[in-house]
This record gives C-alpha cells, structure tokens and sequence, in this order.
C-alpha cells in the first residue's frame, strides 16, 4: 500500500456516497431467485454483484478453511493467562464468538466477503507482556485494554480522525511494526514448540545430539514436528493449496501423535505419560468449554477488570505508573489494529477488484465500523483485538464478491465452537507452525522500508529489534517514535514532527521513564 493510497483514505466518505449510488442502479437488476432466495439475493446483492450462490459458498468455505487456525492458536495463547478448570475451553469459545460476531457486522453492516477474528500479534501483545510477571496485568484487566481500543477505535473511525493519528506515526515505525510483531510470534512459536531453549547466552538452538546425555525422543519430538510442520505449510502454499495453514497444523498433530506412539514402543516416559494424561482429562463434551466460558470468560472485563491490585503490587508500580500504562498501551493497541485494519483492507479489497476509482475500499467506513464494534464485542466476550483477517482474501480469489461470503464463513465458525474437544487436542508443537508461517508472511513489509535511508533504517531497525529481543511490542513502537524524534532534531528537520508525534512520543518517554 503506497504513502499516496494511504492520503485518500480521507475521501472515502464522499468514495462510498459514489459508490452506494451506483449500487443503487445496479439493484434494478433482477434477481432470478424467486421467495426466500430472492430476498436474500436482493439483501446482499448477489446477482447484481455478478456472482451466484455457489461461488459464494465456495468463497466463504474457503475463508473458514484459511483462518480457522486462529482458534487452535489463539486458544493456545490465552490458556496461560485466564486460569480456571478448562482455560483453552474458555478461550476456545470467546475466540469463536469474536470471528462470528466480527464475521457477521461484515456480512451485515459492511455487506463485504471479509472475515474478522482476533488479530495475530494483539493476542502475543496481551498474553506474552502484559500479562508477563514484569507488568503484572491480569487477564481481566487485559479485557478492559481491549474494550477500550475497540471504543477509541470506534471514535476515530466516527470522527475521522484515525488518519490524523496514522500521519503522525513516522513510515519507518508503520513499516517495522509488522515486521516486528511478525518476529515476535515466530519466536513465540518456537518457544512454544522448544525449537529455542534457555542457555548461558539466553537462548539457543535445541540440540538433535542422540549422544548428549540425558537425550530421549521425547525431547526432541515437539521442536522436530514444528520444523518439519513449517517447511509443510511453505510447500503447500507454494502450490496454491487452499488452507495450507490449517492442514499444516493437522499434518504436524497427527505427526506428532505418530512420533509420541514409536516412543511408547521404545518405553521412553515421556511419551508414556502424555497418552496416560490424554486418557485422564479427554472430554468429548463440547458444552465443558462453553461451561467454562461462562465461569471464567464472558464478562470478565466487567467483574475483573477494574481491579488493579496485581499491578499495584508490583514494584515500584503506583496510581501514577498505572495511568500511564494505561495510556500508552491503549495507544499501542489502536495503532496496531489502525494499522493491522487498513492494510489487510487495502489488500484484500485490492485482490477482488473491490476497490472505487480512487483506489479506496468500497464501504470502507462500514467495516472500520465493524472492526470497532467487533473489538468491543470481543473484550466483552473474553478475546483479544477483533480485526479483519488477511486469509479472507483466500475467499476473494475465489470469487466472494458479497456478505454472503461473510456470513457463510460466520456459520462455519458456529458449527467449530462444537468442536473444541477436538482443537484440544492439537499440540503447541502443532499450533506454533501457524505462528513461525505468521512470522514468515509478515516479513514482507520489511521492503517498503527505505535501507537506503540511515535515519528511517534506524528507526524502523529499533522497533523491531526491541519488540523481539526487548520482548514488548509497545516498546518497540516506542523506542521507535523516539529514535525518529531524536534523528528529525540532531538533522536539522524539527518542523517535520507534528503535533500529535510529539504526544506520542511524550507519552512513550514516561512509560521508559516512569513504568
């Protein structure tokens, strides 16, 4: 998405005005469905679209099969932090009802073949550093983060201001941050699956040595089944295979289940005990995760929420610390879903010719909309940030031209929460492929930053590097709007900081300074 696109989205308003005019002489069209269908082709405009019920089905199916991974990785990563008798249960099921709820404001509000679920990147932001021993925030109070970015989000959206605020983040952060969460869920992952293991320097490779001592099979199965699992899901996406995430996590499950049941033959215990513990606590009653979303899930950011006493209790952490952590991570939140948002818009759209003359997604405000309604509905439910997927461009290619699409994808999510005894069941060697592939694709934005250029370079390099090695997302953003501050000051270029940069980075020099 070039800088000139990303000016026009201030047009979109009158875009849109354009565009529902000539959607409204394109209805003229009539629908060859009689009854039922025909209202429902009228509805979304199916046939005046050029598509047909077929295609959009296909469309949607496909959309489901490239983003239903979510599920299994996302429940994955709240089952650290909710707590309770069945947290992957409970995070199971908030993560559904988040994609169903965002899915449908697509198919209804926004009348668009897109799909939304919790970002990738938010929910590593959330589990990983917020709720980490060294902020001390609680799931709960992670819930409320969330419900406010879904209202600021809301607001800019309304107001128009959320371009004012995109302007006034330096190009080398808006480039490095997908680079950098991109990174950081890699490494999640392969922690995850055991690829990188503490050592004297930190980290460190795992070793394969068959002759080290104290070697089993056991050990090396998880970091062996995410490698091979990985290296899968390239292969497949390399020949067009459609859903070649999911099937690479199922692969890597089954896999991996394979290589547990030779080491049972081979009497190693840690295999022994991983069938003996599946056999104790496997349910096949899908209504215990629902059971456990309304214990330990739904509405927490209400009952919880507002309790700061484990932050309180750390360290050096006060009234003041919390209001500036407040601040800034709701700040880090917005812009990563502002920025998340409006590419996977850009791209998607872009895809199935859904773009208007000027180059802006059509309804663009409506599923800004949905994306901030969806938020909010989501916090309330007990996930991270709801944004559109860029897997549902998988759908576009497949001719979703419509909400239909949308709505068929939201019912494919509805069917899945039933199958949450069975997503149990899929390893975190298994899910941390999805997350080294995430990693993989978001890699790509590491060309628009200008090398060429040693003040963007060393901006766009900090951010990065300090959401991965420093472990934080909000303080990669952070040290990166300082850098480009310090850089436009020692060069003479002060006049090219506005306003709102300024603030920002005030508000990150107080989180350094004060938290």
């Amino acid at each position: 998405m070039s800088e000139e696109t990303k000016e026009e989205v201030v047009s979109e308003t009158e875009a849109e005005s354009v565009n529902l005019a000539a959607e409204a002489t394109a209805a003229e069209q009539p629908s060859p469905h009689k009854g039922f269908l025909g209202k429902i082709d009228n509805f979304f405009g199916i046939t005046k679209s050029g598509s047909r019920y077929r295609t959009e089905i296909v469309a949607g199916v496909t959309t489901f099969m490239a983003m239903v991974y979510i599920l299994m990785v996302n429940a994955g990563m709240f089952s650290t932090v909710i707590g309770g008798n069945d947290p992957y249960g409970a995070a199971y099921i908030a993560t559904a009802i988040g994609a169903i709820a965002g899915t449908l404001l697509m198919a209804f509000l926004a009348k668009m073949p897109l799909a939304q679920a919790s970002g990738m990147g938010v929910n590593a932001f959330i589990c990983f550093t917020l709720c980490s021993e060294a902020v001390g925030l609680t799931y709960a109070n992670c819930m409320v983060f969330t419900l406010l970015d879904g209202v600021i989000f809301l607001i800019l959206t309304a107001t128009g201001l959320r371009q004012r605020i995109f302007n006034a983040i330096p190009a080398g952060v808006r480039h490095a941050i997908p680079v950098g969460i991109g990174l950081f869920i890699a490494f999640i992952g392969m922690q995850n699956a055991g690829i990188v293991v503490d050592s004297d320097t930190l980290v460190t490779f795992v070793s394969f040595n068959v002759l080290a001592e104290g070697w089993s099979w056991g050990k090396v199965i998880a970091p062996l089944v995410a490698l091979l699992g990985v290296v899968a899901i390239a292969i497949m996406t390399k020949k067009n295979v459609k859903g070649a995430i999911l099937w690479g996590i199922l692969g890597s499950a089954a896999l991996y289940y394979i290589f547990a049941g030779l080491g049972c033959a081979w009497k190693d215990a840690g295999c022994l005990s991983l069938f003996e513990s599946i056999g104790k606590e496997f349910s096949f009653n899908p209504f215990n995760a629902f059971a456990a979303w309304g214990k330990d899930s739904v509405g927490q950011v209400f009952v919880n929420g507002f309790n700061f006493d484990n932050y309180l209790a750390g360290n050096g952490h006060n009234a003041g610390t919390l209001v500036v952590l407040l601040i800034t991570t709701a700040l880090s939140l917005c812009m990563i879903d502002m920025f998340d948002t409006i590419g996977t818009l850009y791209g998607a759209c872009a895809k199935g010719n859904l773009l208007d003359e000027n180059g802006v997604p059509v309804r663009m405000n409506r599923m800004m909309l949905s994306d901030a309604i969806a938020t909010c509905t989501g916090a309330v439910a007990g996930t991270s940030t709801v944004t559109t997927f860029v897997e549902a461009s998988a759908g576009v290619a497949a001719g979703g031209k419509t909400g239909f699409t949308a709505l068929v994808t939201a019912a494919c999510f509805f069917l899945a929460m039933f199958l949450s005894p069975i997503a149990k069941l899929i390893p975190s060697a298994a899910t941390a492929t999805a997350l080294i592939w995430v990693g993989v694709l978001m890699m790509t934005s590491v060309k628009k930053i200008d090398w060429e250029d040693a003040g963007e370079a060393i901006v766009a390099f900090l951010t990065f590097i300090t959401m991965v090695l420093g472990y934080s997302i909000s303080h990669g953003i952070g040290m990166g709007i300082l850098a480009y501050i310090i850089v436009k000051l020692c060069t003479g270029k002060v006049k090219e900081i506005s306003v709102a940069t300024w603030v920002i980075g005030a508000l990150f020099l107080a989180t350094f300074i004060l938290t």
